[in-house]
Parts: structure tokens; sequence; C-alpha cells
């Protein structure tokens, strides 16, 4: 249910704007979109889990400061990241 080590240094390479990028908005979205993605896979075979269900909200309402942020500072960077995330708006 949570991101492996491995995985999250994958998103960080692919997203990072330079070498050991963690704390760059597009990093930490794509770092919450990766641990959403698996939480609603977990949700389908877990329906009535709704302590979980609580955290998975928590994330999105993270994901989406961090995109509005992006978007505020730089439109081009933000059009970008959803799109390479497949997220929609």
């Amino acid at each position: 249910m949570s991101i492996t080590p491995e995985e999250k240094q994958k998103v960080i390479n692919d997203f990072g704007t330079k070498s050991g990028d963690t704390g760059s908005p597009e990093v930490q979205v794509a770092i919450l979109t990766h641990r959403i993605a698996a939480l609603t896979e977990h949700f389908k075979t877990h329906h009535k889990d709704n302590h979980s269900r609580r955290g998975l909200l928590k994330l999105v309402a993270q994901r989406r400061k961090l995109l509005d942020y992006t978007r505020a500072k730089n439109e081009e960077r933000y059009r970008d990241l959803i799109q390479r995330l497949n997220i929609r708006r």
C-alpha cells in the first residue's frame, strides 16, 4: 500500500529537476500520485476500509494544494506535470 524506496527513487529521478531533488513540487506531486494510485487499488478489494479512505482524502487534498501552488508559480510546469502524470483537472 505504500511506496517502496526503489519506486520512490525512480519517481525522484524521473521528476526531479536536479540530482537528489526531493523537495520540488513536481517530485512531491508525483510521489503523492503514486501513493494515491496504490490506495485506489487497495480500495477495490477493501471497500469498507474507512480509516485508509480518510488518509486518501488527505493525500488528494495535499496534492491539490501543491498543484495549485505550481500553477500559480509557473503555468507551463503545471501543464507539463499534469500531462506527464495523466491527472485530469
